[in-house]
């Protein structure tokens, strides 16, 4: 009989011993992880971090693995990947969330912002998490934003003022929000993917493209569209989400740990992103762009124009409280 009972004590042990190794491994998580940029590119850089700082939190099973240079489709593509569970995270535009989520807008509001000191305590702060809690109501979790500096536009001349604007084709991210700033400077609109840009300057398909210096000068733009003047228009952040449909298998532990993983890349990023400016500028210079600096812009004139934007996309009273909240921010 103690014979019997031995084994089926051995047995149960056994089996918890399967059970438990099964639970293991079922929770053990590699997320993918979709980006447009190159490995290098500090958004890239900072994804990759958050992969590490969560593997640490993990004890080694939860990792991200990250999918660059557009491998897996474009910025709209893998939004819809994420937003069906067939992808857990990406990082793009916000931009590209613009006709989904109507607070991802606020942040990119033409000349919101006084300066990146003036982003960095708006967006990485309430204003912010505000934002970020928004993209739930679509199907996303929004972990966190990076800066991605000024967008400025860049063509074959100058632009100086909104008259230079007139009449040009000028690529714009798939945004309504983006059709209608550019639109408001008497320019013709162009929605393209940044992978074709390089394609679209070169058989002025485009007559110039905006961004910021780091994607002017990895996509080799300033080859086709050699003069960047310093419009600073828009700063509009970067975004990582993460799949709402996946997020509700996991355990509150390795959410907790996805967030805090997510939130701690900021600040490492911020410490790639600066130099990265600075060294995309002086690269794009070195290969024979033009700069128009912002001193000889003139800024009034374009803020004029586009006053009205904010209007035509901060349309309800917490939208509005939003762009308040975010001009108040010292």
């Amino acid at each position: 009989m103690k014979s019997l009972q031995m084994k089926k004590l051995a047995g149960l042990i056994a089996i918890g011993l399967i059970a438990l190794t099964a639970s293991n491994v079922t929770t053990a998580r590699t997320f993918r992880s979709a980006e447009v940029h190159a490995k290098d590119f500090p958004t890239n850089q900072a994804v990759k971090f958050m992969g590490d700082e969560l593997s640490k939190a993990t004890g080694g099973k939860d990792n991200i693995k990250i999918f660059a240079d557009s491998s897996l489709g474009s910025e709209k593509d893998t939004v819809e990947q994420v937003k069906i569970g067939a992808l857990d995270m990406v990082r793009v535009s916000s931009a590209s969330f613009h006709g989904i989520v109507p607070e991802s807008v606020i942040p990119s509001l033409p000349f919101l912002f006084r300066d990146i000191e003036h982003f960095r305590k708006a967006m990485y702060g309430p204003a912010g998490d505000k934002v970020l809690a928004a993209f739930e109501k679509a199907g996303f979790i929004g972990l966190c934003m990076y800066e991605s500096g000024a967008r400025s536009v860049y063509a074959k001349k100058p632009i100086k003022s909104v008259a230079d604007m007139k009449g040009l084709k000028i690529r714009v991210q798939p945004s309504d929000l983006m059709v209608s700033l550019v639109s408001a400077t008497g320019a013709s609109p162009t929605p393209m993917p940044i992978a074709e840009v390089y394609t679209g300057l070169k058989t002025g398909l485009v007559d110039a493209a905006e961004n910021n210096y780091p994607s002017y000068e990895e996509a080799k733009h300033f080859e086709a569209a050699p003069v960047y003047s310093e419009t600073m228009h828009v700063m509009t952040p970067e975004v990582l989400v993460f799949s709402k449909k996946i997020w509700d298998t996991l355990s509150k532990e390795q959410q907790t740990a996805i967030r805090k993983a997510a939130k701690d890349s900021v600040p490492y990023y911020v410490k790639l992103w600066e130099p990265r400016e600075k060294d995309a500028k002086a690269a794009v210079i070195k290969g024979g762009a033009k700069i128009v600096s912002a001193a000889e812009i003139d800024r009034k004139g374009f803020v004029d124009v586009e006053k009205p934007v904010w209007d035509k996309f901060a349309t309800t009273p917490e939208q509005k409280a939003l762009v308040q909240e975010i001009v108040n921010t010292k």
